[in-house]
This record gives structure tokens, sequence and C-alpha cells, in this order.
């Protein structure tokens, strides 16, 4: 290349290109990284330099360059291209590549209004100066491409409409952990702080995209889940879609309990008038999901929950599919399908399923969710009546329309609502769970909202976070990490604004969080063992039971401290019944692993003194949010050593973590041959985890006859996961043929009646 090829800076001045500086920092960014060659991501960098080439681009291009090389063979590229990827970042935030002091950086985005005036408010320049010298800068350098990518693109602090970046990521860390510990005592806070930014920045406390991207701005909205529930009348229906929009644009996910919404031809005002059905309602909440892009970081969506029972059922599974006009089709939300043991019973005795509408069959809907014997009683009685207009289908057929809208689509979900209430923390003729969120693995109650500042609604909110299993060594450190995560998530719901008086009514009174982990399949390749064979089913076990019991542990102490949550007494801890006492006992065949800690104190601690929070645990897919602590996501198989993933940036590449080290230990998600193993694993989680498990079932038709997934084999895992105790059923995904057997595409966060198998 010439060396009179010119550069135009970004002052629009024009110099030469200085090839030797480039060459500095391409050597400075591979230093201490395996088989990666500087000279090799210059000779593709120079190739695609031209004369007035933009100072930013030229950064841009070697960037691409070294991402492009990532591969299994040289997965080091991934650290090469990130170090030169905050390099960048650095300059455009900053103008150079030190940053400032964090007590100038405070200022500074205080003043342009991008972070909380709190800040400089509630500590003083010394603490400002100590916290200054704890921040490493250089743990920027260990992030993976991915990872910056992700951060520069959702998370990090900037203008979305002019690109301006204003921080770079240990000015993220260190501006959460001082927010959520603002207001601790001054003699224990900076602890607190150092702790947990360690925690975080280090990678062993994974944070979801609310709190990431929102603690420290002025936008104080970080819950990741809202539960809204509705009635089945008019004020109510407007109620919930004035609650959507308002925390759809504030970055949540929302649910929605649409099951009590009368069906089609129902009578109206005493038979003045004839009900619309279910349909217009449903595509009235998917307008006010969609009106909102949630400030550019992702967009709005929700999932709709309704009764298997419901008399208009035949006609809302299939309203995600390509088939059918749009006036019969509500394709841009997820659903999700409630079902309980008496209609998994009809379907393995080979009977018959009636569909009532909810409003014509009094009690039987409070009683589907509180009261199982209650709901059989009542839907025999009904069935019995003749009078009262109802659908009679095969069960088998019904499941079967389910099950193959589930594969058509991947997205129609499964609650098993008995699962979500008799293994629940909530006494379920206080306080009964009716629907979960999103991602399902969220288990809350809820009321209906009468209007819009309801303060007798309960809209319920979730506030996560992940541990991540792959940066531990010993299950005792989940001890510290276990109480750095509920402090800093309790204060947060504090911290955080509630739009409607029915969330923070419901949220202070409850205090609920929910607490998962990421990393898991590299976990288990470290460990050595699988998810399809059994070898992990104990370690699973201990690890899990570890979790819930310094979950648990936590929460005792934050209640001798500041007090039990208002309601404590709607949950069943508060009658001394702990998880262990109610999973589900066919777990006891596939795991006889014993329990390892001290529960019988824990269950007197708790009687004694209450739990600060109703909830703990809940696992949800952390699908970006793993990208940043360069884990592998949530508790699944990985899909490719390497997992490609397009995004706005264009193509990001990220390798399980020590691939060359545990390549023979890793089993990738299409080398797994049935979903007995994986289901087996999430029900024994399920054991422990209060909440529920976003678990996806998976399907490669060219391992079938005739290259087709059999409906037998469909309602064999649907039976199976009810059989284990899972709570909830999250994806289907079907592979698509592609030759993924290096990488394969990755999904955004934020894709049996034959009478021998016994419930």
């Amino acid at each position: 290349m010439s060396q009179k090829m010119t550069v135009q800076k970004r002052s629009g001045v024009r110099e030469n290109i200085d090839l030797d500086k480039l060459h500095r920092v391409i050597t400075w960014a591979a230093e201490g990284l395996n088989n990666v060659s500087v000279s090799q991501v210059e000779l593709r960098s120079h190739i695609q330099f031209y004369d007035g080439i933009k100072t930013e681009d030229i950064h841009e291009t070697i960037i691409k360059s070294a991402a492009d090389l990532i591969s299994e063979e040289t997965p080091d590229y991934q650290f090469l291209a990130a170090r030169l990827a905050v390099f960048h970042l650095r300059k455009k935030a900053y103008g150079t590549f030190i940053p400032p002091t964090f007590s100038k950086h405070l200022y500074k985005m205080i003043e342009i209004g991008k972070y909380d005036s709190h800040l400089l408010k509630d500590y003083t320049d010394n603490e400002l100066d100590v916290l200054n010298d704890y921040i490493d800068h250089n743990r920027d350098l260990h992030f993976s491409y991915a990872a910056v990518k992700q951060l520069e693109g959702k998370y990090l602090v900037q203008n979305r409409v002019t690109g301006e970046i204003y921080e770079s990521a240990q000015f993220l860390y260190i501006s959460v952990a001082a927010c959520l510990f603002a207001k601790y005592p001054k003699n224990t806070r900076m602890d607190y702080i150092k702790r947990f930014y360690d925690a975080i920045s280090l990678f062993k406390i994974s944070l979801p995209t609310p709190i990431m991207s929102g603690v420290r701005t002025p936008t104080r909205q970080f819950s990741s889940c809202v539960l809204i529930e509705c009635d089945d009348n008019l004020n109510s229906i407007n109620a919930t879609a004035s609650a959507i929009v308002r925390y759809v644009s504030q970055r949540a996910g929302i649910g929605i309990n649409v099951g009590r919404i009368r069906a089609l031809g129902s009578s109206i005002r005493g038979g003045e008038a004839f009900h619309t059905g279910c349909i217009p309602f449903y595509k009235y909440f998917q307008t006010a999901v969609k009106c909102c892009s949630q400030g550019g970081v992702r967009g709005g969506a929700a999932t709709l929950f309704y009764p298997l029972w419901h008399r208009e059922v035949e006609n809302l599974l299939v309203l995600k599919n390509n088939r059918g006009v749009e006036e019969n089709r509500v394709r841009h939300m997820d659903y999700g399908v409630q079902i309980n043991k008496l209609l998994y019973t009809r379907l393995i005795k080979g009977g018959n399923i009636s569909l009532f509408s909810p409003s014509d069959v009094p009690g039987l809907f409070d009683a589907f969710f509180a009261d199982q014997d209650e709901f059989e009683r009542l839907y025999a009685l009904y069935e019995q009546d003749k009078s009262i207009k109802r659908e009679t289908v095969k069960a088998i057929d019904l499941f079967s329309l389910m099950m193959q809208e589930r594969a058509s689509t991947g997205r129609i979900y499964i609650q098993n609502v008995d699962h979500c209430n008799t293994h629940s923390p909530f006494d379920a003729k206080l306080a009964p769970i009716r629907q979960s969120n999103l991602c399902l693995e969220i288990a809350l109650p809820t009321k209906p909202l009468q209007n819009v500042e309801d303060d007798q609604g309960e809209i319920a909110l979730c506030t996560l976070s992940a541990l991540n299993l792959g940066a531990i060594t010993s299950l005792n450190e989940l001890e510290d990490l276990a109480d750095l995560t509920l402090r800093a998530l309790d204060s947060l719901l504090d911290y955080q604004d509630y739009p409607l008086p029915a969330a923070r009514n419901a949220s202070m009174n409850r205090r609920t969080l929910g607490v998962g982990v990421i990393n898991y399949a590299y976990y288990l390749a470290k460990n050595g063992v699988r998810y399809s064979d059994g070898s992990a089913n104990a370690l699973t076990h201990r690890t899990f039971e570890a979790m819930q019991y310094y979950l648990l542990k936590a929460s005792v102490n934050l209640a001798k401290e500041k007090g039990p949550c208002p309601l404590f007494n709607e949950t069943n801890y508060a009658k001394g019944i702990l998880p262990i006492d109610t999973y589900k006992r066919t777990l006891d065949e596939i795991c006889n692993e014993p329990l390892h800690y001290d529960w019988e104190t824990l269950r007197k601690d708790i009687l004694k003194h209450g739990l600060r929070n109703s909830t703990l645990s809940s696992l949800m897919p952390s699908e970006t949010s793993s990208q940043i602590s360069n884990a592998t996501n949530g508790i699944e198989p990985p899909r490719g050593y390497v997992s490609v993933k397009a995004s706005k940036d264009g193509i990001l590449k990220q390798v399980v973590p020590e691939f060359e080290k545990y390549k023979n230990q890793y089993e990738l998600l299409w080398s797994i041959d049935s979903n007995e193993g994986y289901l087996q694993l999430v029900g024994i989680m399920q054991k422990f985890v209060d909440q529920a498990i976003s678990a996806n079932t998976n399907y490669d038709p060219s391992k079938q006859l005739n290259g087709k997934i059999p409906m037998k084999l469909l309602l064999k895992d649907l039976l199976t996961a009810y059989k284990l105790g899972l709570k909830t059923l999250y994806y289907h995904n079907t592979r698509d043929g592609a030759q993924d057997t290096q990488t394969d595409q990755i999904q955004e966060e934020d894709d049996c009646a034959g009478g021998a198998c016994k419930i």
C-alpha cells in the first residue's frame, strides 16, 4: 500500500495513513493471545483501505478483519477483535483510550442529563475518589467480541439517534453498584459496592438488559418481567392495554392473562348483544405491545395466556400460523396454553375435553388455578349440565392441534397451572398463580385491573439476575454471590419507579425476585458430565440445592435487618413449607442424590424471622446477557462450538468457553438424540427453583423416519415434562437442516395417548 494514501480525521483534516501506529495498536491487542496473527489482520484490513478513508472506518475495518477470523481453530481472535473494539469505543466516548476519573465522568454525564443526579448527592468527592481508585479498566480487555458489540448496541448509555457513546463498561458496572447500594449505611456501603462491582465486572453475576441499560440513568424501571391479568369487561380490557403501553415503553417484557375473556357468541348484558370473542381484543393488545420500541434497546413483546378448555381454543391455537387471513390471525405475539392434570388424564385415557366460555361456568376459571379438587368437581358438574353451551372434542385431537401449532411456529408455550400452584412459594388459596411471563420462567400472583389507577388490582413484577456457574470453583462461593445478588435486587425494588399503583403495591408487598443461572453447558463440560445420559443429574441436584438454600438464607438475613415482606403470610414459606416438601416425587426415580444442607434449621429461621422476598429463583433464557459474560446461555446446550448471531452490527461469532480444553466434553444441541435427559435435568432444577424455568424442546427431523417428527413423540415429551414436575415449556426448536457442525444461528432473546404414561 502506498504510504501516500490519506485518512480523514474526525476534525475533517486529511493526513497520511500511519501504518506503524495501526501496527502498534493491533500488536497491543494481540498480546498474550494464542494463534493470532497481527500480519494477517493487517493484510485483510489494508486491502480495504482507500484514499480519504475516515479514521472511524479504518478502525471498523480492522475490527471486522479480526472478527472474521474467529473460528474453532483460532478462537482467540474473539479477544483480539474485542480489544480493538474497546480501543475504538473509548476513543469515541472520551477522545482518548484512557478514561477520565470517575468523578469527572459523573459530573459530565449528570450535566448532559444521561446519569441520575442522585449519584453526586449521595456520595462525597472522597468516596468517588475511592471508587475511582478501585475501578479496573483493564477488565474491559476480558470481553469477547460479541460481548463488546452487545454492550455497544444495547447497554452503554448513548444517543441512539446520533450514535454517540458516552461511557465504557467499567463505568457502567461501578455506577450500577453505586446506585443499588446508595442507601446502605455509610460504614458498609463502600464494601458492598466494591464486592458487587467485582462480582459483575468479573462475570460472576450476570445482570439483565433493563438493569444493565437503565440503572444510573434518569429512567427508573428495571423489572424484566411484567405480568398483567385482564378481566372480562371493557374497563379492565382498556386498563390492561394502557398498562401494556406503560411498561413496554420502559423495556419490560409482558405476560398477559386473557383467559377470563368470554368466548365468541356469548351473551352480553343479559342477552342484549353477542360477544365478539377473544380475537378482536387480542389484536387490541398486540397494537399496544408493538406501539413502542423500548428506546431502541429491544422491541416490545408479549405472551398471552389462556386455558386449553376455553371454548374458542381451536381458533386461538392457530393465531400464529401462516395460513388464514389477517382477520383471524394475531401473529405478532406468542401464546401460553394452560393445562392441568384433569386435561392430561383425558388425553391419556383417550377421553374427550369439554370447552366452555369462562363466563358460562362460574368459579371454574378461579378453581383451575387455586384448587384442583374443586376444579375437577365443577368441571364434571358443568359437563353434566346440558343447558350450558359447550364444544366437545377428542382430547387427542385437541392436544395434537396444540402440539402441531407449537411445532410449526415454535412459540406456542405450555403452562402446567397445577404444578405452578402445588409446588409454589405461594398459598394457592390466598395468592394463586394464574399466568407466567414473556419467557415462561415467572410464576407470580396477579389480580385483574379494573382501571389504570386501580390499587386493588395486582400487576406482578419480577426483577432478575443470574449466577455464572462457569465462574465458580466451589458451591460454597454461591453463598456470598447469593447474598450480594439479593441485596442488590432488593434495593432496586425501592430504587425504581412504578408507573401504576397496582405494580407498586404488589412489588412492595411481595418483593419478588428471580435469580437464575448462566453458563450451565460450560459448567457441565468442565465437570465431565453430559445432558443426555443422566451423568449430570447428581451434580445438578447438588448445585441447585445449594443455590436455593443460599438464596433463602440470604433472604432470611435481609428479613432480620429490614423485616419480612408485608405479604409473607400469603406464602407457603410462612407455614414452614419449603420447595423440598412439594416437588414431584417422580424425580426420586431418576436422581437419588441426598440433601446436603441444613434445611431444618433454615425452616425454623424462616418461621421465626420470615423472608424479605416472596420468591427468589427462576431460570431465564439469558440470551444477550450471557454473551456479555462470554458464557453459554442459560441452561441450554450450545448449537455449535462457535455460535453465530445476526445483529444490527453484522454477524457476531462467539466461541464456547475454554473450547480447546473442553472440546470433547461439550455436548452440542443437535448431537443430543432425545429430550429425555434434558427434561430430567430441568425437573431436578425445578425441585428447588421456586418460580419456573425457561425450558425448550428440540427436534431434528433428519433423525426421524421420513424426516418428520411424529406426533407421538411430541406428546410423549409433553407428558414427560409434566410427569417430572415442570411448570412451563418455552420454545419448540426444530433443526432446519443447515450444515451447522461448526456454527449455527442462535435465537434472539431479549424459537402418546397410548395409556402407558402415568402423571
